[in-house]
């Protein structure tokens, strides 16, 4: 069975204020084109349809342009929700929309419930976990603890048991949207750190044949069987190196990753992170290459120039962000706070000003759960709240 792994559209967003409706438009249109050319018998969206949990207009028509070219290639889809949709509001419709071969898994509830779907080999079960926030599902699935790791865990659980239910020889496949160890974040996705702790085992997943994940941009290999396929367009210039695709997955008759391939995504413009003087950027001919990109310039002057900006689009007309680090001496005290918060969690920015305004003495053991208790009590309430919107 051939399947075809994406995620991460996000549908609605832009690109430092650049609208991507019509290069998410030129995706659909060859995430269709692949199905058909390419012989897909199902096609697997790994979350984060929307950019959020209640998307403009023009993005809900794109996507319902999308369900129903789907519908009429005739190729089952199951799509789960993500941490920026509204599983409710994304779920709307879902018992009507699957007599149509379209599968949206947006409630925990049914993660035990698979899609079914046969070849000449026999049968495949499809589990969709949609997003789940452990402190709203915890309680729900039993889970000992409210971290990723121990609601995924519980989720898995129903799925091995609703797998062992089935005929010996049954395939398995899961999506999923999470953080899995081993996976490169990029700076365009949203944190979902509970407890200070992100990242979940792959072992979690054990017991099944393939796993379609979705929340990190980048595509990458987990494990042969444990695959992200990253967002098809860049969400922000972190992603300047990522080259964006989906996966094209056979699935053999024993449940062994037979081919696993890249199917490349249609580019609307390349990114390019230039950094130097301004007089530099300006006259260094090895640049020509990126004067039809996106471009994000980081400016070393050691005094800011004159109309950066300004003379930067005369050059490169689609620069789209500027940041300054002046060049300082390393124990110069005017070196760029954001430089020094550079790749620093809220959590370990939270624990140096403790210690800063002690004096030197960081917070005890004690002191570090509150804080991330109180993070988290934040991301849960934003994340609640979200939820209470897309329901209305």
């Amino acid at each position: 069975m051939r399947f075809l792994h994406t995620s991460d559209w996000h549908l609605g967003r832009s690109f430092h204020r650049v609208s991507l409706l019509d290069a998410q438009s030129a995706f659909l249109d060859h995430l269709v084109a692949t199905v058909r050319e390419r012989d897909v018998d199902a096609v697997l969206v790994a979350g984060d349809v929307y950019d959020r949990a209640v998307p403009p207009l023009t993005a809900v028509e794109l996507f319902d342009t999308a369900l129903h070219r789907l519908a009429e290639a005739g190729v089952p889809t199951v799509m789960i929700s993500g941490n920026h949709d509204s599983a409710r509001r994304l779920g709307v419709g879902a018992g009507l929309i699957e007599r149509a071969g379209i599968h949206l898994r947006t409630d925990p509830a049914g993660v035990g419930t698979p899609v079914m779907l046969d070849d000449a080999y026999g049968s495949v079960a499809l589990y969709g976990l949609p997003y789940l926030e452990p402190a709203l599902v915890r309680e729900r699935f039993g889970a000992a603890k409210a971290g990723h790791e121990a609601v995924l865990a519980a989720a898995m659980d129903r799925v091995r048991a609703d797998l062992s239910t089935r005929p010996a020889g049954t395939r398995s496949v899961v999506l999923a949207h999470a953080f899995v160890a081993g996976g490169e974040p990029s700076d365009s996705e949203r944190d979902i750190t509970v407890g200070g702790v992100a990242a979940v085992p792959t072992g979690v997943f054990d017991g099944v044949d393939y796993v379609a994940l979705g929340h990190l941009h980048g595509s990458q290999t987990v494990t042969p069987r444990v695959r992200y396929s990253g967002s098809p367009l860049a969400y922000s210039f972190s992603e300047v190196h990522h080259r964006k695709s989906m996966w094209l997955i056979d699935l053999g008759a024993d449940g062994t990753i037979e081919a696993a391939e890249r199917v490349d995504c249609p580019v609307p413009r390349p990114l390019a992170r230039i950094r130097g003087r301004l007089d530099d950027l300006l006259a260094d001919p090895a640049l020509v290459r990126h004067e039809e990109s996106w471009v994000e310039a980081t400016l070393t002057d050691p005094v800011r120039p004159a109309d950066p900006m300004a003379r930067l689009a005369e050059r490169f007309p689609h620069t789209l962000n500027l940041v300054f680090e002046p060049e300082r001496t390393e124990g110069d005290p005017l070196a760029s706070y954001a430089q020094r918060l550079r790749d620093r969690s809220d959590q370990q920015i939270a624990e140096d000003f403790v210690a800063h305004v002690r004096g030197g003495a960081g917070p005890d053991d004690t002191e570090r759960t509150v804080l991330y208790g109180a993070f988290d009590d934040v991301r849960v309430d934003s994340a609640v709240q979200e939820r209470e919107v897309g329901a209305r």
